[in-house]
C-alpha cells in the first residue's frame, strides 16, 4: 500500500544529533496538540543518521503537524538551505518508509 510521506534530506553542515533532537521535540509538541493516544495510533516517522534522511508519515493530522513543526525548527535554526523536503508517495513494504511510534533512529 502506498503512503503519503514527507521526505527530508539534510545538508551535511546540520548536525545529525540536532536533527534528531528537533524531531523528538516536534513529536512532543504534536503529542501536546493531539494527545498520547493519537501519537500511539497515528504518528509514524524515522531518521536515518547515516543517510541524513528523515521520513514522516503525511497520512494523518498528527504526522502533518510533526512535519510542520520539524520544518519550522530546522528552518529557524539552520535556514532554508539546510534541507529539502518533498511530499511523495512511498510503498510501505519497500523498506524506505519505516514506521515507529516515536522515532526509529538508524
Amino acid at each position: 500500500m502506498d503512503r503519503l510521506v514527507y521526505r527530508y534530506n539534510f545538508a551535511k553542515h546540520v548536525p545529525v544529533d540536532e536533527i534528531e533532537d528537533s524531531l523528538m521535540i516536534a513529536a512532543l509538541a504534536a503529542e501536546a496538540l493531539h494527545g498520547r493516544a493519537a501519537m500511539k495510533q497515528d504518528a509514524s516517522f524515522c531518521l536515518n543518521k547515516k543517510t541524513r534522511i528523515c521520513v514522516v508519515d503525511a497520512e494523518t493530522p498528527v504526522g502533518c503537524d510533526i512535519a510542520r513543526i520539524l520544518t519550522t525548527f530546522i528552518t529557524k535554526g539552520y535556514g532554508e538551505r539546510a534541507f529539502t523536503v518533498e511530499r511523495t508517495e512511498e510503498q510501505s513494504g519497500n523498506g524506505r518508509l519505516l514506521c515507529a511510534i516515536g522515532a526509529l533512529v538508524l
